[in-house]
């Protein structure tokens, strides 16, 4: 039995690089994108090749296995083990070098793809092979898996694209694997000379034939490759350090070509016919696959097809040659570069999209990644479609049809006995059915410990037994990812939901998408970890924290990873109580990005506000719990004592500030607001009568607006009353007999003694610091408070984003035995939709100025900006605003411990976006939290739209 504290005390004394044996390190990566998981002993961060040499020396010395991991996205279960797992991408995540004359490029391991396409572009260079989750997986992990890609039809695998490795064995010998035996250990070649036979007549010739070993590579007439044997053996042959890979030329422009089909079928037939016109893709997708095919020409499956050209001219006609020559329902062809991405990014969310079918039910990898003769792919899907039929399963297959290969995810039952059985049938039926189309049960993601077991059935045992004698000759202790490849474990065995508790869990969110089941909920991470990308482009935010700091913890899929230990036990054995889980989500900035951006629509603030309700359920919060999570209750008692004179004054008095600061929890960096001197329902009580005789929409006075900026409230005002709608505020009084809706303003003092008194308010600031009991408490005051106005057609409308997303989601979540709650979330609208849907026919002032800021972060996850674009440009306002999330979030960038992070995030999007932007921009920024932001770290003032449209309307810039 392996000593721990001796391999950890020597791992450390040997290596230069981290060496963490603690829980949160091991539970981050018991999982990768598989069905499989496996708890490791500890975690290295090697620094260079020395470190790697010096760690295998250390585990094969205490006889630990070892396993190399990159971005953690494999499919098959080859990323996990239960010895010492090597880190890559911290440290060893460089692009070394790059030669645009040879185009040859030398990256180590941990180098996400992404950074190598970045600075290959400016030469008109790129690597060939591109996965759909290339913004985060690593060259290292693509030569482990012989990754492919869209683009494999033109460019082929990645084996196709190294030329020579440095690789560490187990033994610690270090060899450069290249052509013509070079950097062979010694015994291959003997090896391979006795078996010339078999590796001619006894692997298929398949484009994607990524199964097994790719021993033939060895042959003289193949050049003796050893570099492209090593690829794709999943880690279990050597350790890669370092690898020269060759680049292909780009196309200067592209062209798309979407092809309709009636169905699956004949998408499939057409896709060999379509390789003489040499596109650069042929990608194919059912309509099963895609959320909504609004963008997509009709028909009930599609083809992807990319071209290339030396112009846009060019690309576009290769485009419509292929259109014409092909027999099809409907077609297009998209030249726009951001119309291309958008069409892209339904193809390459795949992965995740599919792991839930269109009624909700989860789907699972496993059978991921098939592939078969491209001539054979239309009576290949025809079989696979009526064999899932026969086991009463379902799956949405897509993937690259030009080269055969077909991804899918499969509704497997893997939480019981039988279901678990149902997965082993269909699995070695499925087998069987691949290799009767001559194909291969790996066609791009490895074998792993999903398909390895069954590689007898594809190569026969002596094909087999001749990968076990390589293995040998590489590794004969067998210390490199045992159990992948050979001699491996059952495909039923180590799976990850078995850990899971089978009764739900009691939480206070209702969690309607996942059954109300919380582990069900956690389940929706799959690992494809799209929240580790590292830039991101347009609207999206996920995942901003990950961004601040690069770590895995801090991202959306590793806060899931220690919730599902947590649920488990094992590891995290504390639950709710688990210190590992509230420091991971300690960063996390409730920005709710990953309910969007996430292909399987994780909910981390949710989560997040879950665990804290929990975690400190009978116990003292942090102070900044108490200072802003009861943020309504402060402001208010200033609002009704009119002491905003005297708390500003204190508040500016840096002594004092520090004191209050430190009290509260609140960072020592932070400037504290300052407090409306007069409240936004104060003015509106000494106004003059509402001029708008249109119909009545409900103004929320949120905490912000209401004590903080009331001048958002005023222009608001302003311009829906301009647009002739009529302005009422919701009811401070709960009445007997439901009266009309009220408007903020008591006459009766004998109506007074008869109502509860009360002002209605989101909650969301006790939801955000886990306070779930006390937002119940609200929520529920406010609907009381509401009656009136659920009783009318009336709009709700919201001025803060943030409140607007709480009042739509989480309301009805969190008092989802309350019908009122779901009532009340069809009302909200945001300021810009109130003015579509109400006064479609008013037209804005004219502003002709350029636009800069960002979109709030809970407006792109929750309730859209179309509307908001829609008015923009009637209003001449012109650009784009930036995506990400502005840092401060609400309470996030306030509190103590959290500023470094704050302003990394702003610094991510939103403040170069204000700095680049011309000199005539309006700075839009909906949310406060945006706002104060922008304000405190660069001293400009962001206005709400409302702001900007109502100073148009009186004249002024």
């Amino acid at each position: 039995m392996t000593d721990l504290r001796e391999l950890r005390a020597g791992l450390a004394a040997a290596v230069r690089g981290e060496v963490d044996f603690g829980t949160t390190a091991r539970a981050l990566t018991t999982m990768d994108a598989s069905n499989y998981r496996r708890v490791p002993l500890g975690v290295v961060a090697p620094r260079d090749a020395d470190d790697v040499a010096a760690a295998l020396s250390v585990c094969r010395t205490h006889g630990v296995p070892v396993v190399a991991r990159g971005g953690g996205t494999s499919i098959a279960g080859q990323a996990t083990g239960t010895g010492v797992v090597l880190d890559f991408t911290r440290h060893m995540n460089r692009l070394l070098s790059l030669d645009p004359r040879a185009r040859t490029a030398v990256v180590q391991p941990g180098l996400v793809l992404d950074r190598l396409q970045e600075a290959a572009a400016p030469h008109g260079l790129r690597f060939g092979p591109d996965p759909s989750t290339h913004s985060r997986c690593t060259l290292g992990g693509m030569i482990g898996n012989n990754s492919c890609g869209s683009h494999s039809v033109a460019w082929g695998t990645t084996a196709d694209s190294v030329r020579e490795l440095s690789v560490v064995t187990a033994g610690g010998d270090r060899l450069r694997p290249g052509r013509g035996w070079a950097g062979a250990p010694a015994g291959l070649r003997e090896l391979v000379d006795g078996e010339l036979a078999r590796l001619r007549t006894g692997l298929p010739g398949l484009p994607r034939r990524i199964s097994g070993y790719a021993v033939d590579a060895l042959l003289p007439e193949k050049g003796a490759d050893v570099a492209r044997s090593f690829c794709g053996s999943e880690g279990t042959l050597g350790v890669l350090t370092e690898a020269v890979v060759d680049l292909v030329r780009a196309p200067r422009a592209r062209a798309l070509a979407v092809l309709a089909y009636a169905e699956e079928g004949g998408a499939a037939e057409a896709a060999a016919g379509l390789l003489p016109y040499r596109p650069l893709t042929v990608e194919g997708m059912a309509a099963d696959l895609v959320p909504s095919a609004a963008d997509l020409p009709r028909g009930g499956a599609w083809l992807f097809v990319e071209t290339g050209g030396e112009t846009a001219a060019e690309a576009r006609a290769r485009a419509e040659a292929i259109v014409r020559g092909a027999d099809v329902v409907d077609a297009l062809v998209v030249t726009d570069p951001a119309r291309q991405r958008a069409l892209w990014r339904i193809r390459e969310d795949a992965s995740g999209t599919a792991t839930r079918m269109q009624d909700g039910t989860e789907a699972w990898p496993g059978w991921e990644d098939c592939a078969v003769p491209p001539a054979r792919l239309g009576a290949y899907l025809r079989d696979f479609r009526a064999l899932l039929a026969s086991h009463g399963l379902r799956g949405a297959p897509y993937g690259h049809f030009g080269d055969g290969c077909v991804h899918v995810r499969i509704d497997f039952d893997l939480l019981t006995g039988p279901g678990v059985a149902r997965f082993r049938r269909f699995s070695e039926e499925l087998a069987d059915l691949v290799v009767a189309h001559g194909g291969s049960l790996s066609g791009e993601h490895g074998d792993g410990q999903a398909r390895a077991e069954l590689l007898p059935r594809m190569y026969g045992a002596e094909t087999v037994a001749l990968f076990e004698r390589v293995k040998g000759v590489w590794d004969p202790d067998g210390l490199l990812n045992p159990g992948m490849l050979v001699r491996p474990a059952p495909l039923d065995a180590n799976l990850r939901f078995s850990v899971l508790p089978r009764e739900p869990v009691d939480v206070a969110f209702g969690y309607p998408a996942d059954g109300g089941d919380f582990s069900a909920a956690v389940r929706r991470c799959v690992g494809v970890a799209k929240c580790r990308t590292t830039s991101v482009a347009g609207p999206a935010v996920m995942c901003p924290s990950f961004r601040a700091t690069g770590e895995e913890e801090h991202s959306t899929r590793g806060r899931a990873r220690l919730l599902h230990e947590m649920l488990a036990g094992e590891l995290v054995t504390d639950g709710w109580r688990s210190t590992e889980v509230r420091d991971a989500l300690d960063l996390c900035l409730s920005c709710k990005g990953c309910r969007s951006d996430c292909p399987v629509g994780v909910d981390m603030a949710t989560y997040k506000a879950e665990f804290l309700h929990h975690h400190y359920a009978g116990r003292r919060r942090p102070a900044a719990h108490y200072a802003m999570g009861w943020l309504p209750v402060w402001l208010g008692w200033v609002a009704r004592t009119r002491t905003a004179g005297a708390v500003n004054a204190l508040a500016s008095v840096g002594p004092l500030a520090s004191v209050v600061k430190r009290l509260g929890g609140i960072a020592g960096e932070r400037e504290i607001p300052r407090v409306a001197g007069e409240t936004f329902t104060r003015w509106w009580r000494g106004r003059r009568a509402p001029s708008g005789e249109g119909a009545p929409v409900v103004l929320w006075p949120d905490t912000f607006t209401e004590h903080l900026s009331p001048s958002v409230g005023r222009a608001a005002v302003r311009v829906l009353e301009s647009a002739g709608l009529r302005v009422v505020l919701p009811p401070t009084l709960r009445l007997r007999g439901r009266p009309p809706v009220g408007d903020a303003r008591s006459r009766s003092a004998a109506r007074l003694l008869a109502a509860r008194t009360g002002r209605v308010c989101c909650g969301l600031t006790y939801v955000s610091t886990g306070q779930l009991d006390r937002a119940r408490t609200v929520l529920r005051r406010t609907l009381d408070l509401l009656e009136p106005v659920l009783a009318t057609d009336a709009p709700l409308v919201v001025l803060e984003p943030s409140c607007a997303a709480a009042l739509r989601t989480d309301a009805p979540e969190l008092l989802h035995d309350d019908p009122r709650a779901a009532h009340l979330a069809e009302r909200v609208l945001t300021f810009a939709e109130t003015l579509e849907r109400y006064a479609p026919d008013w037209t804005p002032p004219r502003l002709d100025r350029p636009v800069t800021g960002q979109t709030h972060c809970h407006q792109h996850a929750v309730l859209g900006d179309t509307a908001d674009r829609a008015l923009r440009a009637a209003a001449g306002l012109t650009g784009e605003l930036s995506g990400g999330c502005c840092g401060l979030a609400g309470d996030f960038g306030f509190e103590k411990g959290h500023y470094d992070v704050s302003v990394a995030c702003a610094e991510d999007r939103l403040l170069p976006s204000v700095r680049e932007a011309p000199e005539d921009a309006v700075v839009l920024a909906d949310g406060f939290s945006c706002r104060t932001q922008l304000e405190q770290l660069t001293g400009v003032r962001g206005r709400h739209l409302a702001e900007v449209l109502a100073a148009a309307l009186d004249g002024e810039g």
